[in-house]
């Protein structure tokens, strides 16, 4: 297993490459933008995609899903249904676009990508539908846990209550992982349950 970083788009979201060696086959995480440079690096991996894997629906980690469809077709994109909003709701539609048919994980759920196990984590706090998704000891956790931060809570669906439920969630989490964020660097889980701040107010309950 491998993960290929890259940033995209004017905010610098972090869309990443999760390969399997063994296969031959990957999947694209929070393809925000750039369509062409995600699937040339996709071509020279030299895996086949299986899917994209949407940590939440915000535009910034989605805007690319619809163009790399024509150049991937008939592969299935996930996103939470919570995430997932009415098209004529506009000011909704401006954060959370439409996008062509998704599948719907929840928490519990696994995503097969070649012989590596995705398992689905709901986090909920940034936005209602965001998940954290782990891997072998990798996690993607999207916009709920940063390097010494988390995720915005105020833009719609929200809410401080339950992105400390989620940084508590994850903090309790037995063992190490690599923390893949949505923006910025990475870290390990070790280190944000020792100096992270906003975690170490969720583990205080």
């Amino acid at each position: 297993m491998k993960t290929i970083t890259l940033q995209v788009g004017p905010i610098m979201t972090n869309c990443y490459i999760l390969c399997d060696d063994e296969t031959k086959v990957c999947a694209v995480v929070d393809p925000g933008a750039d369509a062409d440079r995600v699937a040339q690096t996709v071509a020279e991996t030299g895996c086949a995609p299986a899917c994209m894997l949407l940590t939440h629906g915000h535009y910034d980690h989605t805007d690319a899903v619809e163009e790399l469809l024509e150049k991937f077709p008939g592969i299935p994109v996930y996103l939470n249904h919570r995430d997932v909003y009415d098209e004529t709701d506009r000011r909704m539609r401006q954060l959370f676009p439409h996008l062509p048919a998704t599948v719907s994980y929840d928490d519990g759920d696994a995503v097969r990508v070649g012989s590596l196990t995705v398992s689905v984590l709901a986090t909920p706090g940034h936005s209602a539908g965001s998940v954290t998704l782990l891997c072998g000891d990798v996690m993607f956790a999207g916009d709920t846990l940063f390097a010494g931060s988390c995720g915005r809570t105020d833009l719609a669906s929200g809410s401080v209550d339950d992105m400390l439920a989620s940084l508590a969630r994850l903090g309790r989490l037995e063992r190490e992982y690599s923390v893949l964020p949505g923006h910025m660097g990475a870290s390990i889980l070790s280190r944000e349950r020792e100096y992270n701040p906003f975690m170490l107010q969720a583990l205080r309950g």
